[in-house]
């Protein structure tokens, strides 16, 4: 229909004033761009006397000045707020002017009382907070602090809109340190240099056979081959999609076939690849091992199964230098892995990652031949897989906003800000997740699932009550409570870990969760029915399904023995469903032993679904499964990650599971947790609460079959000595899982720093059992600096070998691959009025400035620059690209 010209007129009008700003945007507006915010840590360690009152954990908290600064002309009104995220639980507001409010997780809004009179031009208000635990890292504080005024949409604080978080939070200083007794030691330009001058650097052809991961049997015969021409690849026994992933690698190491106008006689080398579980050595006559063989005529490698003969090519791959020389080394080679379980889990729940960084992560798992991709899908703060027939799943639950209703979203938390535009939001639609399956079954590798629950399960709680809602206004009852996951009777007071109410936790005891579980396996099993694959390994998770304020940190405040804890009101808090009548019924019918137990108890009912579906195996946290008798009660056997901290008494734990009956992945925190900072530097990113940092070196000397051994080669989080004695049960290890938890990676480059080089560490121990890792025996102790058990020197030479490799070699590879990995600060002191340097590869190419940053020149041992004014030398590390940069330091 064509308007007349009065009706478009009055169209514009009418359209232009919907578009007018409203004096709440004006004023949104206007705090947005105009406010800065700035985050400084004042004091760790506040007295107890002034934290238990609080209800602090332990009586332990610490003090925080949050600055608000006007640059501008005054603001003046009071009906805004300010929502922020805080891992920390926010305890006090030491200012009558403003009150805070925890809504849920680490959530929390700030608004004006009446007290407050406005912000001053170009004036600046302090509001003291003090806050639960200690803050060590910069980046324990969240970005994207959001305001709102009035009924106007909320925008983020312009200076806090950044992934740099140093443009807001001040330096940490002396809070560095967790406590005054703290005894790590602080990484800078000199500690770096002590530490990294232990690893000397080796000459090219001392590592050119080493291989990462390092194999089982390797005879070197003599001389180099030539692959100038590259590598042809002529394999039987793969699928398509075998050679296919092989071909790609063997593209962007540069080593396909070349062509053009080389002698006649410079040929690719052939590569020459089958399967004959007969022709392999015994040694390794099982699930993926292989023999590999280089001469001058060419590379043969006799896989056990099609695994193993993938394995041998990437073997032979990672002898590749794609900075030359363009040569291998002539040996044989016999090979089988350590644990049949390697793995890498990957979490997109907290923040959501691309599928672009997922397939690479799995290239690089192939390549150094981790096997099993542990796919964490759902926790509280978001859902990512779509499931046909529940579309709130996504709809809600895979997205975060600022919707206080929670009916289009799930509120804000990690630094997500007030909108769908960032990582907080995402998820793979069916399709993808189903290329997913296809492209790593290609590359040798089994995705595994996890679904959290019962704790951790917010975004499904939150997405059903969405559905319930809806369907409930269209009259539809009983579609609406179909996959209901709440009692809507349970009024239970629960805290979980990351400070979530009972809604984190969906119910276990009422018939529509058990369907809504049912439903979601059926549906990811026919994904990978339509990938052309079997859904063999289920993981439940299962972990943290209680209150944490019945922890042994906390009181009741009329207690007697309360003392050094934190003080509350016990008679307010609840076990998780402790108020809920149909769990009540449940425990009251005797089908559960108490409400402590039915974590347990779902786990079991789960576990009952999966033989319909093919799934063989069952998967979960080991927390999870504890207060289960054995694990021969359940209809498919489970396996645990096992996740105890070793100075907390995990070894005991690993025991006691093992007594029952239950395999484990080792997934150790305090070692395998590469969302652990990579070292003491509160500049670095990462959660501290089982290790103060997780070094490369340390994670390579992880021993995972005999985990006392480790408390004599590696310090607690506090940088201090603890002892271990070996239990009389030698846990049943099947294997090695690293974790990368996303809580504060926000980006695909974040999460790539963190997990890489690291991972091929991981890896290194999952494939190969090192000869200093000692048998495990009964009653043994070890202690740092007291006990001599372990052969240190192995230690060292092994490390040396695995590091030089690393640096001289795999970075190149990472770079070529478009992997963002970790750039190690530089060590440096001043020697003999020059300037000495020192990477934690050797290998890594360095730089240094001698006018504070503003240019920069290569450095190098043999014309080291002489140093006239110490405090203006600045050194970082660069990329074998020469494209990225580490984190430049000074002396």
């Amino acid at each position: 229909m064509k308007l007349k010209p009065g009706l478009i007129a009055l169209s514009m009008a009418l359209s232009g004033m919907a578009l007018a700003a409203t004096p709440d945007a004006e004023l949104t507006n206007t705090m947005a761009h105009q406010l800065n915010v700035q985050y400084d840590v004042i004091a760790n360690g506040l007295d107890a006397a002034k934290c238990a009152p609080l209800g602090a954990d332990w009586a332990s908290c610490y003090s925080v000045d949050v600055t608000l600064t006007n640059t501008g002309a005054a603001i003046n009104g009071k009906d805004w707020e300010i929502y922020f995220s805080s891992i920390r639980r926010v305890l006090k507001v030491d200012t009558d002017q403003f009150k805070i409010t925890h809504l849920t997780g680490d959530l929390y809004r700030l608004q004006p009382t009446e007290k407050f009179n406005g912000f001053g031009a170009n004036a600046a208000i302090k509001i003291p907070l003090v806050l639960e635990y200690w803050q060590i890292s910069t980046y324990d504080t969240m970005p994207r602090w959001m305001v709102k005024a009035g009924n106007a949409d909320a925008k983020v604080i312009a200076n806090t809109n950044t992934e740099d978080i140093n443009s807001f939070v001040g330096p940490l200083g002396k809070n560095w340190q967790r406590t005054a007794t703290d005894a790590n030691v602080l990484m800078n330009a000199s500690s770096r240099f002590e530490q990294y001058s232990q690893t000397p650097a080796l000459p090219q052809a001392a590592i050119a056979g080493r291989m990462i991961p390092e194999p089982m049997q390797q005879t070197m015969t003599g001389g180099n081959i030539t692959i100038a021409n590259g590598l042809e690849l002529k394999a039987t026994g793969l699928t398509a999609s075998n050679v296919e992933a092989l071909q790609a690698r063997f593209r962007m190491l540069g080593v396909a076939p070349k062509s053009g106008n080389l002698p006649a006689k410079v040929a690719p080398l052939p590569v020459r690849v089958s399967v004959q579980p007969d022709a392999v050595p015994e040694a390794a006559r099982k699930t993926e091992g292989y023999s590999l063989t280089i001469t001058p005529q060419g590379v043969t490698v006799t896989g056990y199964d099609a695994a193993g003969a993938f394995n041998g090519v990437q073997s032979l791959l990672s002898l590749v230098n794609v900075q030359g020389p363009t040569v291998v080394p002539a040996m044989q080679v016999v090979d089988a892995p350590r644990f049949n379980y390697r793995a890498f889990m990957i979490d997109v729940a907290r923040n959501f990652h691309s599928k672009a960084m997922v397939l690479k992560a799995i290239d690089q798992m192939a390549a150094y031949k981790l096997n099993k991709l542990h796919f964490h899908l759902s926790d509280d703060e978001g859902w990512r897989l779509q499931i046909p027939g529940l579309p709130q799943l996504t709809d809600v639950g895979g997205k975060r906003c600022l919707d206080l209703s929670e009916t289009k979203c799930l509120l804000p938390q990690l630094g997500a800000g007030p909108d769908t535009s960032t990582n907080g939001s995402g998820y793979f639609t069916r399709a993808e997740f189903i290329e997913i399956l296809k492209y790593a079954h290609a590359r040798n590798i089994e995705v595994i699932p996890e679904i959290d629950m019962p704790a951790h399960s917010r975004a499904a709680v939150v997405s059903m009550e969405a559905r319930y809602k809806e369907l409930s206004a269209q009259g539809k009852t009983a579609e609406a409570n179909e996959y209901r996951l709440v009692d809507p009777q349970d009024t239970s007071n629960i805290t979980t870990v990351q400070y979530y109410n009972r809604l984190s936790t969906l119910n276990p005891c009422l018939p529509s969760t058990l369907k809504f579980t049912d439903k979601v396996i059926g549906e990811v099993a026919k994904m990978y029915k339509d990938a052309g694959l079997k859904m063999n390994t289920w993981h439940f998770g299962a972990d943290e399904a209680k209150n944490i304020f019945l922890g042994g940190g906390y009181a009741d405040k009329n207690a007697k023995d309360n003392a050094g804890k934190g003080q509350m009101d016990m008679s307010l808090q609840d076990h998780p469903w402790g108020k809920s009548p149909v769990c009540q019924a449940l425990v009251k019918s005797g089908k559960v032993d108490s409400m402590e137990h039915l974590p347990s108890y779902y786990a079991h009912q789960v576990n009952g679904l999966l033989p319909k579906y093919g799934v063989t195996n069952f998967q979960a946290w080991q927390d999870g499964l504890k207060k289960a008798p054995n694990a021969k009660e359940f209809p498919v056997t489970p396996r645990v990650n096992f996740w105890d901290t070793l100075f907390w008494g995990g070894a005991d734990t690993a025991s006691e599971m093992s007594a029952k009956g239950f395999a484990q992945i080792i997934s150790s925190p305090d070692y395998v947790y590469l969302d652990f900072p990579n070292e003491v530097d509160p500049n670095e990113r990462g959660y501290y609460w089982g290790a103060r940092s997780n070094t490369l070196k340390k994670i390579f000397t992880f021993a995972p079959e005999n985990l006392p051994q480790n408390a004599e080669t590696s310090l607690d989080r506090d940088g201090k000595a603890f002892e271990v004695k070996s239990a009389d049960v030698a846990p049943n290890v099947i294997g090695l899982s690293a974790q990368v938890w996303s809580e504060s990676f926000r980006t695909d480059q974040q999460y790539e720093y963190m997990a890489f080089p690291r991972l091929i560490a991981v890896a290194e121990r999952a494939w190969h059992k090192a000869s200093w890792e000692l048998p495990y025996q009964s009653g043994a102790v070890f202690k740092s600096g007291v006990t001599h058990n372990v052969d240190a020197q192995a230690i060292a030479n092994d490390y040396t070998g695995f590091a030089n490799a690393l640096g001289q070699r795999e970075l190149a590879k990472l770079d070529r691959a478009g992997v963002d990995y970790r750039l190690s600060m530089v060590g440096a002191k001043v020697v003999n009025g020059k300037l000495a340097a020192v990477t934690e590869l050797p290998g890594v190419h360095i730089q240094y400035s001698l006018d504070a940053g503003k240019t920069w020149q290569a450095w190098n041992a043999a014309n080291a620059p002489a140093v006239a004014d110490p405090q203006a030398v600045q050194v970082r590390s660069v990329s074998t690209d020469g494209k990225r940069f580490g984190r430049a330091s000074g002396l």
